[in-house]
């Protein structure tokens, strides 16, 4: 199943040779908020085209102000942001020059009031400072409204043992769109399910955390130049991190990429992650030499270890913890165009002192989170 047959394509121009696709296109873009929508998504998670036309369009939306450098008849559209694999490059591309565009949109100016009248719920169930604020803020700085809860887990319904099928049926009736955090590995694939608005992956358990991949992949590219051919180094929790898993399943979209593997034994990345790599023909290597990979990476990718997803066993999170830190040494050693990358919240696997040298790129690339954000909610609630 290639990713391109995972989204479904759905043009909103007029002038689509393809009389199905047409069709399509007009039940995609009648009304601003259609009065029922459905969905189906199998069981292998191909996310299918049922009619569902969650993609809310205003007539506004199909004035070009410019043209793309992208085929306009040749977009995919898709409902949700669930994970990495939906999207191919050419998608990719389409969501980056977006997200280029709402990097000039400040209050005020052209486009900010673009999503006004549209509800975000934030439904959280874990923790999260970048991630739900840089969605809230997203949607404010393009004129829409929140509805947010930061800690779901205690203070919901889900206390009082309401199911996740439920509050998404419930939570629905009041928003345009969810964005869902939750600590169980493919929550956001069940509440996609049971949802007729739009919802996205925030984080699911050690699962994938897709926008957070959309994202740094942004990042690389605008800091290194280029995304095929580069060598990147993922460093610290494999096992647990879903920021890394759905980092590698984004690289492998793209040629000649490297991938080395720098973690703990009791932290490896697992082996789905490299059965899938190795099925697409992406080239990696496990190492427990830090210092060689910095010095051959374009990217030094490292991750925190996570002790939340240790439970009990304490002693196998010390053994983990600090066995990889990327200080003025690891820099020595970096090439001069490399950069270190961080998904943050950081302990202390980055050293402060590394923040001051024009490599960190960390900080940087929290704040593209928030251009990737708003672009997937003007695409997602808007189309294209």
């Amino acid at each position: 199943m290639t990713a391109t047959s995972m989204l479904f394509s759905c043009s909103m121009h007029v002038g689509v040779s393809n009389p199905m696709m047409a069709s399509k296109s007009s039940a995609c873009c009648l009304s601003n908020r259609p009065s029922s929508h459905s969905k189906s998504i199998s069981s292998c998670g191909q996310f299918g085209v049922s009619g569902k036309s969650k993609l809310l369009c205003r007539a506004s939306a199909l004035q070009v102000e410019s043209a793309p450098s992208f085929s306009v008849g040749q977009k995919f559209q898709f409902d949700d942001v669930i994970e990495a694999q939906q999207f191919d490059r050419e998608t990719l591309n389409a969501i980056f020059e977006v997200a280029r565009s709402m990097e000039n949109i400040r209050n005020n100016s052209s486009g900010s009031q673009m999503l006004k009248g549209y509800l975000m719920a934030t439904l959280f169930y874990e923790p999260s400072t970048r991630t739900r604020l840089s969605f809230e803020s997203a949607m404010r700085r393009l004129g829409g409204d929140v509805l947010t809860t930061e800690n779901a887990r205690e203070f919901s319904s889900a206390a009082k043992g309401e199911t996740l099928e439920d509050t998404i049926r419930t939570v629905e009736g009041y928003s345009d769109i969810i964005v869902l955090r939750h600590f169980e590995s493919g929550a956001a694939r069940r509440a996609a399910t049971t949802a007729s608005i739009p919802v996205i992956n925030a984080g699911d358990g050690p699962g994938q955390h897709p926008t957070q991949a959309l994202l740094d992949i942004y990042t690389i590219e605008r800091e290194i130049g280029k995304l095929d051919g580069i060598k990147v180094g993922l460093v610290g929790d494999l096992a647990n991190g879903r920021t890394v898993r759905s980092l590698a399943y984004l690289l492998a979209k793209y040629h000649d990429v490297k991938i080395y593997f720098v973690s703990p034994n009791v932290v490896k990345m697992k082996d789905d992650i490299k059965e899938y790599l190795t099925s697409e023909g992406v080239e990696w290597e496990e190492s427990s030499d830090l210092m060689e990979v910095a010095s051959k990476c374009d990217v030094v990718y490292q991750t925190r270890i996570q002790k939340e997803r240790f439970g009990d066993k304490i002693n196998l999170y010390e053994e983990a913890r600090g066995k990889y830190i990327v200080n003025q040494d690891v820099l020595k050693v970096m090439q001069n165009h490399a950069v270190v990358m961080h998904p943050l919240p950081r302990l202390d696997e980055i050293e402060v002192e590394v923040d001051s040298d024009p490599r960190a790129a960390y900080f940087r690339q929290a704040k593209n989170g928030l251009y990737i954000r708003m672009a997937l909610l003007k695409v997602l609630l808007l189309g294209w």
